[in-house]
């Protein structure tokens, strides 16, 4: 690993699960701290905003809406430049799309202008370093994944604690252009993240086995075969229904706080309490997923998490008074960390390494459409009975759906996966690898002890999980 290759993920390289990996996961919990966290981090500029262009709050929330839409819709167009371009350059590239939409909405003379510089420039920029991101981390871990994936997910609610306070103080002292503009240049730390994206070699291997490497096909810009895959199917589905209402709750919870009666800056404590407790939840839901007994069975900890976080929206919708709100944030926190940690590690279980690029941005485009529906439509339901109750309570039946859905889908629907190769493709390499692993050293003409390394480490190859009957991942 090390050198600049063409970065298109060669199934034939063992995850490290550590070396430069810990700085890959290091860049990963940055780009996923920003992507998640500055959507919600700019409504602190939004008072500002009203009141120099004479608009409403919900003109101004269609920033938050756009930068969120350009982060899950553009998975497809993610996936396409990853499998064209390859990480590190698509992560650059993002990097200064991110910032230079920032810089430039700190120039604008219009809320429209700021939709297309701070919202469509600024959202592409984070959506091109998120994505890639994970499909790094997913390369460069395989037995420690669940660990690293929760590590990285800690980025978010680590995030959102520090920008928020950050905004307000850039607000305060520099006006929302200077804001803008510090933002700006702060975003270009993407471009060092996507730096730290070094490509992984495939192993060296002798002259015999070169010519049927070189045979390969031609890899697909945007891999649509994973939708003949059950697994995904169910998952995608369950996913969708899932974001409907998961992100509900924390929209909501202020303004319900504040309609029982309690000052601004009470009701705020509650957000700084959720995240207090995501930042831990994640992490030490990645330890847990990781062990030898639960990792196999990984997607039903995920329905848990699901089912666990819609019954504390169900808890959550009985609560009359501060101290009710507390606990239920406590809870959610807990269960939301559960969440942020798994999902993505389920997803790669499922479809492996070689196409992870293509399913992850399948299934953002899939959510992008539920995010867009479910905070609108849960603040139409709102205004229509002026109750916060009944807003938690569909939330909880639509995540606890979900969760209902991946957990009976992949019990009933999904038949044990064989113990082959998935494609004639890796058929083909491992039977190669095979034949190399019994030549002689004097045919083979490569060091003995390479060989010996590489034919240890080539069962535990990048992306590929056991199986067993009781779950398809």
């Amino acid at each position: 690993m090390g050198a600049v290759v063409a970065d298109d993920g060669p199934s034939g390289v063992k995850a490290p699960d550590g070396g430069w990996g810990w700085a890959v996961l290091f860049g990963c919990f940055i780009i996923t701290g920003f992507s998640y966290a500055f959507p919600k981090a700019v409504s602190v500029f939004f008072k500002e905003l009203i009141r120099e262009f004479g608009i409403g709050y919900s003109d101004t929330a269609w920033i938050s809406s756009i930068l969120l839409a350009m982060l899950y819709g553009t998975g497809p167009l993610c996936s396409v430049c990853v499998n064209r371009f390859g990480c590190r350059p698509v992560m650059l590239v993002g990097g200064l799309f991110a910032s230079m939409g920032m810089v430039i909405a700190s120039f604008c003379t219009s809320i429209v202008q700021i939709y297309l510089t701070a919202g469509v420039i600024t959202g592409l920029g984070l959506a091109l370093n998120f994505q890639p991101s994970l499909i790094m981390l997913n390369r460069y871990f395989d037995k420690r994944r669940p660990l690293a994936n929760g590590l990285s997910a800690a980025g978010s609610p680590v995030f959102l604690c520090a920008l928020s306070p950050l905004g307000q103080i850039l607000q305060h002292e520099y006006g929302w252009r200077g804001g803008f503009l510090i933002l700006g240049g702060m975003l270009l730390n993407c471009c060092v993240c996507g730096a730290l994206m070094r490509p992984l070699e495939p192993p060296k291997k002798s002259e015999a086995t070169q010519e049927p490497a070189e045979k390969k096909v031609k890899k697909k810009l945007l891999d649509f075969s994973v939708f003949k895959d059950g697994g995904f199917v169910i998952y995608a589905l369950a996913a969708s229904i899932m974001v409907l209402g998961l992100f509900v709750p924390p929209v909501f919870v202020v303004s319900y706080a504040k309609d029982l009666g309690y000052p601004d800056t009470k009701a705020a404590f509650l957000l700084t309490i959720l995240g207090f407790i995501d930042i831990f939840a994640r992490p030490i839901c990645g330890m847990v997923a990781g062990l030898k007994w639960v990792r196999p069975r990984c997607v039903y900890l995920f329905s848990f998490a699901m089912i666990f976080n819609g019954f504390t929206d169900l808890m959550g919708s009985m609560s009359v008074d501060y101290g009710g709100l507390v606990v239920f944030c406590i809870f959610f926190g807990i269960s939301y960390g559960m969440v942020g940690a798994l999902q993505f590690e389920v997803l790669m279980a499922i479809v492996g390494t070689q196409k992870f690029s293509s399913a992850i941005g399948l299934v953002l485009l899939a959510e992008a459409m539920a995010v867009l529906i479910g905070p609108p439509s849960a603040g139409k339901l709102l205004d229509a009975t002026g109750r916060y109750m009944f807003v938690f309570i569909i939330a909880g039946i639509e995540v606890t759906t979900s969760a209902l859905v991946l957990a009976l889908g992949n019990f009933f629907c999904i038949k044990k996966k064989s113990e082959e190769p998935h494609t004639k493709e890796e058929a083909a390499e491992r039977e190669e690898l095979n034949k190399s692993g019994n030549k002689t050293p004097e045919d083979a003409k490569v060091d003995s002890i390479e060989v010996e390394q590489f034919l240890k480490d080539e069962p535990e190859k990048n992306g590929e999980v056991v199986t067993n009957p009781e779950t398809c991942v």
